[in-house]
């Protein structure tokens, strides 16, 4: 066993790539080493069920750096490797090859797994998920031979693929378990308007659709047992129904977990010099419900809270405080979100959805706390900076589309997002 590494990071997609990232841009000079269980180089992974499914962008043009950036900044690459075991007492970390390594710090930025299908058949050939590069070229060795594809789970992911799969000419089924989609994200109205779109491109829809059983013939899937009997034709079955967060490793060594890693306003485990971000950390996050721990799913997440370990590590801590925002994009609609909605009590339209250019906002005590923007970049912009004011603002002026949102922003707030902004995008660039 070599050296320690003084910042070895488990992880790499956008939580640990940006974790080393911004270690070396905030003057760290220690060694720093990414352990990462696929063999590519850190790369994007929400074109994996746009672009890349649809073949409108190679693989190439995902990846995060090129490859001489990690050579140039001393970030040493461990590609293929999956960490089994960690010993927070000799701060060592074993590996599924019996490889093993030291560590001044630890930064878990793992992510997390695909829920599997939780009824028969569920291993069979044709049946997939996204979360991997991996993934999507086992679905495109395949599209050739499926016309009928039944795509299960009614969030980003199904609905991103969805929309890729009809433009590519395939029949699509989408079923979702829930009464909306996009349920536990969105209000009824933004759930309503992407049904309404899916269905007006062909995507035949299913809402309360519980799925009994997946049917097989010769060891592939053939079709789709609803729970009401009925048998839908599939000859690929695509799987989104959300993450489990990948933890065991750190909970075995005593880490606090629950549906994620627990982590302190500095992303700090339980366990000395272990950090956790991304996908997989549990946080108490300034814009949920009061003294609401989460994880949140999202490259801003990850990217901020891998700045937020950087400049603990360097003596410069900052507590995570960053606005939550989020994109989706699907036909020719891009969904941006910023904060979080959950816990609303009052709802704003503004603009026409008939249009397909509009916004939805949504108040709780009548401070505004989160907003939905289709196809809207400037309501966008402009309501990331109000969702961190909380400002109180009538419904009437927030629906009157003659004034902008931009208008409604404290200066002194304006004026410091400007400069988070500026900040936020020389650091990811």
């Amino acid at each position: 066993m070599s050296l320690p590494f003084e910042a070895l990071i488990v992880g790499a997609g956008h939580a640990g790539a940006h974790t080393a990232i911004f270690l070396r841009q905030h003057g760290h000079v220690g060694s720093i080493a990414i352990i990462g269980d696929e063999p590519e180089l850190p790369y994007e992974r929400p074109p994996l069920s746009k672009d890349y499914l649809g073949g409108t962008k190679s693989f190439d043009r995902l990846l995060l750096r090129p490859a001489e950036f990690w050579t140039d900044n001393a970030i040493a690459m461990l590609p293929g490797r999956r960490v089994e075991t960690i010993d927070p007492r000799s701060q060592t970390v074993t590996c599924a090859d019996g490889s093993c390594y030291s560590y001044v710090n630890l930064i878990w930025a793992a992510g997390g797994r695909p829920r599997s299908l939780p009824c028969p058949g569920g291993d069979l050939a044709g049946v997939h998920q996204i979360r991997s590069r991996a993934d999507v070229d086992a679905i495109a060795t395949e599209l050739a031979q499926a016309r009928d594809i039944c795509v299960i789970g009614g969030g980003y992911i199904g609905l991103e693929a969805a929309a890729v799969l009809t433009k590519l000419g395939k029949r699509v089924t989408l079923l979702e378990a829930m009464d909306r989609v996009l349920a536990r994200v969105a209000g009824d109205e933004l759930s309503r308007f992407y049904e309404r779109e899916h269905r007006a491109h062909g995507v035949d829809l299913r809402l309360n659709a519980r799925v009994r059983e997946l049917i097989g013939k010769s060891g592939r899937v053939a079709g789709v047992l609803l729970d009401e009997g009925e048998v839908l034709p599939a000859e690929m079955v695509i799987v989104g129904i959300g993450i489990l967060p990948n933890l065991e490793p750190l909970a075995a060594a005593g880490a606090r977990c629950r549906d994620g890693v627990e982590v302190d306003e500095f992303c700090r485990t339980s366990l000395p010099n272990i950090y956790a971000v991304g996908d997989c950390a549990r946080h108490t996050n300034t814009f949920a419900q009061e003294g609401t721990r989460i994880r949140l799913e999202s490259v801003q997440n990850a990217s901020d809270q891998a700045n937020c370990v950087a400049k603990a590590i360097v003596g410069r801590p900052e507590r995570y405080s960053a606005t939550p925002w989020f994109w989706s994009d699907q036909y020719d609609l891009r969904l941006q979100t910023a904060g979080l909605s959950a816990g609303y009590d009052e709802v704003v339209i503004r603009g026409d959805q008939a249009a397909r250019k509009f916004s939805v906002i949504y108040l709780r005590g009548g401070r505004f706390q989160a907003i939905d923007c289709v196809n809207n970049a400037k309501d966008f912009v402009a309501g990331k900076r109000l969702v961190a004011t909380r400002a109180t603002v009538s419904a009437d002026r927030l629906a009157d589309t003659e004034t902008p949102l931009k208008a409604l922003i404290p200066p002194a707030v304006d004026g410091q997002f400007i400069e988070q902004d500026a900040t936020a995008r020389q650091g990811v660039s």
